[in-house]
């Protein structure tokens, strides 16, 4: 073999909508990138999932695209409709894929860039999600659901919230901190939930003690909205538990311009998952307009968490190839239609291909 390195081998689910096209569009550039670092090109693994999977399997996440998943250490998820599945369909396969393959950590960065017009230009922050328990009924439960109506006008619902899971989202969150301006802040509703939320900022001062070269506060969730609103230059890495972090990563992701442009990676210590923020918006599907930006940046971030995790220098150079590539198409006044841009998916995938040449 010469000493040349193995291609990397990543999984790629289309899923619903504008799906396809956006995953297209990622791949493209992924592609490209990964051809400009010099290295071997990638082993696509085509996955089902949504619509396609319900024509095929009867079920929109079929136990096949599960199990090839568990021999995956990384994949592109593209945007799913559960809303429009069949009433007994209507599993969201990103949180059941989340939950069963243990992808604990929910990364979410929040960037204003040249050339885009934001709410909050000064934004650059990282929401970090703690992505198993919480408030989520769909994932909090060793069997069954944490939803549940005893009667039939009372309904209730069960926040987990574990020293565990505290534990390592706290880990995830100072590290990442680190590398970025060293502090991190606590969300949280210690003053109405002091057992729950309570727990969950404790325990993330008590991982603190490990990491005495950051910064670290602590703020309640109805307060860190406001001051996202007013002041969201002065936050870098924000941890919440799922539902605090779900709701405050869309509000940063419009802030810095919308949420077309919200990435995402979901990962747990083995494997991770790049999955944009917005949805399928099936009323774009066909269309050749979606914005691809967020998932590709997404993929950026899976990029770099692979290169970090293989010690691999080439992987990283991708993933910043990417990431330049897209901010100086930005930068170049070239965006989509719910940026104000002209530019279609293709023309934008092509612009941002063009620049990952570019040093």
């Amino acid at each position: 073999m010469n000493g040349a390195k193995a291609s990397l081998r990543l999984g790629v689910i289309d899923g619903d909508g504008i799906g396809p096209e956006v995953v297209a569009a990622t791949r493209a550039v992924v592609d490209e990138a990964v051809a400009a670092a010099g290295l071997a090109p990638v082993d696509w693994v085509p996955l089902v999932m949504g619509h396609d999977a319900i024509a095929a399997y009867g079920d929109p996440l079929p136990e096949q695209t599960m199990v090839a998943l568990t021999d995956l250490d990384a994949w592109i998820l593209g945007p799913h409709d559960n809303a429009s599945y069949p009433t007994d369909m209507r599993v969201a396969p990103g949180g059941a894929i989340r939950k069963r393959l243990g992808l604990y950590a929910n990364i979410r960065p929040a960037v204003a860039f040249a050339g885009v017009r934001a709410a909050a230009p000064d934004i650059d922050l990282v929401i970090v999600r703690e992505n198993s328990e919480g408030f989520y009924a769909d994932r909090n439960m060793f069997a069954g659901s944490g939803e549940f109506r005893p009667t039939e006008d009372v309904a209730m619902a069960v926040a987990v919230i574990t020293r565990q899971a505290c534990e390592r989202i706290a880990h995830q969150a100072l590290r990442l901190a680190r590398g970025r301006r060293r502090r991190v802040t606590v969300v949280h509703k210690a003053n109405v939930l002091p057992m729950t939320t309570g727990l969950f900022r404790d325990v993330c001062y008590e991982i603190a003690t490990q990491y005495p070269d950051v910064r670290v506060d602590d703020e309640h969730v109805d307060a860190m909205a406001a001051h996202l609103v007013r002041e969201p230059g002065a936050y870098d890495v924000i941890v919440a538990e799922n539902l605090f972090g779900d709701i405050l990563s869309d509000l940063a992701g419009e802030l810095s311009g919308s949420l077309g442009l919200a990435p995402s990676l979901n990962c747990s210590d083995t494997r991770a998952m790049a999955q944009a923020v917005h949805g399928a918006a099936p009323g774009l599907a066909g269309h050749n307009r979606a914005n691809p930006a967020a998932l590709q940046l997404s993929a950026a971030m899976l990029l770099r968490w692979l290169a970090v995790r293989d010690g691999d220098r080439a992987v990283h150079d991708a993933a910043d190839r990417i990431e330049r590539a897209v901010a100086a198409t930005f930068a170049a006044g070239i965006a989509t239609a719910d940026l104000g841009g002209l530019a279609s998916t293709s023309e934008f995938t092509e612009q941002v291909r063009a620049r990952v040449h570019r040093r």
